[in-house]
Order: C-alpha cells, then sequence, then structure tokens
C-alpha cells in the first residue's frame, strides 16, 4: 500500500505539488486568524459578586457582607460552587459554574438574585455588585501615564477621567484598571474650636455641604409668548465654591461661610499601596482587560 502511494505520487506529481501549496497556505491562513487570548483560560464559568465594605474588618467582612450573599446564591441553576475572599474594606464572592455553561446566562441568574443579597447585607454595609465580564487572565495590556510638569494626582486624574473612557469604548475591552498616583478629592477640614464658637455640630456642617451640592429643575414661565426654562445650578466644582457654603447667617447680611469654620483644599484620598517602575520612582499605570471570548490580536 505504501508503495502504491508512492508511485501515485510520483506519477501525479503537479497535482501533489498542488495540494501541498493548498495546505501551507491554508494552514497560513488559520493561524492568521486563529484567536488568541493573552493566557488561556481553562477555569470553569465564573461570576464575581464584588462588595466594598468601607472600613469593615476581614471578620465583619465575612460575617455581615460574604456569608449574607454565599447564602444567597446558593441553589442557582448549574451552580458546582461557591466561594468568597474576605479582606479589609472588600468582599469577593466568586460563583462558579458547570463546564460549558453560558457566561451570560450566569450572568444573569446572579443579577436576580442580587436584590436578594443587597437586602441581606445591613444598611451602610456595602452595595453588592457584578465584576467586570472578563477572566483572571484577561490582562492584554498594561501602560504607563507620564508627563513632564504633571504631578502623581494630576496624572491620575487624567487617566481615570480623560483616558480610561476612551479605551473602555475599544471594541473588545471591559475595564480599565488603575493604579499608582493619588486619587483627587476635596478635603474639608473642620476646626473644632470654630465650630464650638459657632455651637455647629459636624452633622449641621454635613447637611448644609450636601444641600449645596446638587441641581433642580424649577418648570418654566412663560414670557412674551415663549417657555423660558428655570435651573437651579449648585453643583460644586471648585475650592472656592465649597468655601463659600452659608451655614448660617447670625446678624442681618452677615453670612456664616464654610471657610469661617473649616479648612478646605485638594488632597489625596487616603491610600493602600503604590506603583513604580524600573526604579524611576512612582508610576501612574493602567491595566487593560478583555472581555471574554475576544480575540487579543485584534483588540
Amino acid at each position: 500500500m505504501l508503495q502504491s502511494l508512492i508511485e501515485f505520487c510520483l506519477k501525479n506529481r503537479f497535482l501533489v505539488l498542488a495540494c501541498t501549496l493548498l495546505m501551507a497556505v491554508a494552514g497560513v491562513w488559520s493561524g492568521l486568524a486563529l484567536p488568541i487570548d493573552a493566557v488561556p483560560d481553562m477555569t470553569n464559568t465564573q461570576v464575581t459578586v464584588i462588595t466594598d465594605a468601607g472600613s469593615l474588618s476581614p471578620v465583619e467582612v465575612e460575617q455581615y457582607i460574604s456569608y449574607p450573599v454565599e447564602s444567597t446564591m446558593g441553589g442557582l441553576p448549574n451552580v458546582e460552587e461557591v466561594r468568597s475572599v474576605s479582606k479589609f474594606g472588600i468582599s469577593v464572592v466568586t460563583i462558579v459554574f458547570n463546564e460549558g455553561t453560558d457566561i451570560y446566562f450566569a450572568r444573569q441568574v446572579v443579577t436576580e438574585r442580587l436584590p436578594a443579597a443587597a437586602s441581606a447585607i445591613p444598611p451602610g454595609y456595602g452595595s453588592p455588585e457584578l465584576g467586570p465580564l472578563t477572566t483572571a487572565l484577561g490582562e492584554i495590556l498594561q501602560f504607563e501615564v507620564r508627563g513632564a510638569g504633571y504631578s502623581a494626582m494630576q496624572l491620575r486624574t487624567l487617566l481615570e477621567w480623560d483616558i480610561a473612557p476612551k479605551l473602555r469604548e475599544v471594541r473588545g475591552v471591559t475595564e480599565i484598571n488603575t493604579h499608582g498616583g493619588y486619587y483627587q478629592t476635596f478635603e474639608i477640614r473642620p476646626d473644632p474650636d470654630r465650630l464650638a464658637s459657632h455651637n455647629i455640630p459636624l452633622s449641621e456642617l454635613f447637611q448644609r455641604v450636601e444641600e449645596n451640592n446638587g441641581s433642580a429643575g424649577g418648570g418654566y414661565v412663560v414670557h412674551h409668548a415663549e417657555q423660558r426654562f428655570i435651573r437651579g445650578e449648585a453643583l460644586l466644582k471648585t475650592v472656592d465654591d465649597i468655601r463659600n457654603i452659608v451655614l448660617r447667617r447670625n446678624t442681618p447680611g452677615v453670612p456664616l461661610l464654610l471657610s469661617d469654620v473649616a479648612t478646605v483644599e485638594i488632597a489625596p484620598m487616603t491610600r493602600q499601596g503604590a506603583v513604580t517602575r524600573d526604579g524611576r520612582g512612582e508610576a501612574v499605570t493602567g491595566l487593560v482587560m478583555m472581555l471574554v471570548g475576544e480575540n487579543s490580536r485584534e483588540v
């Protein structure tokens, strides 16, 4: 049989060469069109439920958040395992489904249980949310944001509000994780002595800030056969806007401003870590997470 095959190849050498060339071209085309993941993910279908627990300890996170969420997720169809990780200020519950379960079906049934899980958590302890539609091995790109004359806080703000939203619009990208730098906040530091001298409790100060940070619609008025809309624009945008919040009016025409009892400035939020690169000091980086099932070559 082998001799017959060799004789056939020798007699039809052009046909054999054409078939070989065709197979080579098909192999190259298949290799270029083959979907490539950053790292092949061999895990089952998984859905994560993440809850920001503020400043709760790991024991409290487990008791008041992780356990109620785990209990609520029990009984879902095709669930193989439910496990959780409770750390300082965060709870991550992972629901593992049977092999072959559609990821969108899994996320749908978990989403239906989220309201029940939220009601089982004590008020003010956090609200559970679905994790991004990606896998633990979906990291396809890590980049650094840097620029001469920019501080770490400015670079972090640029990444959070300008770069990351545009990258999320790229097809196949599901999330942009930011690391390093400082998260910009407006910090209000009340002076206890000044508050006491004006007999102002902290609760009243918080209430005034909340009341002066919002917009409201006032309908419209008809003027000369035209409708003119009434708007109340009171969103706080700058440090001066916060400083000029009126707390009280002690005497007619003399308002007591927030700046009279507190110091207001731009300050970084307390952070839990930092990023460095190549021994050059602190850096601001972004991590691109790929959508489940996408081709990293195209993304």
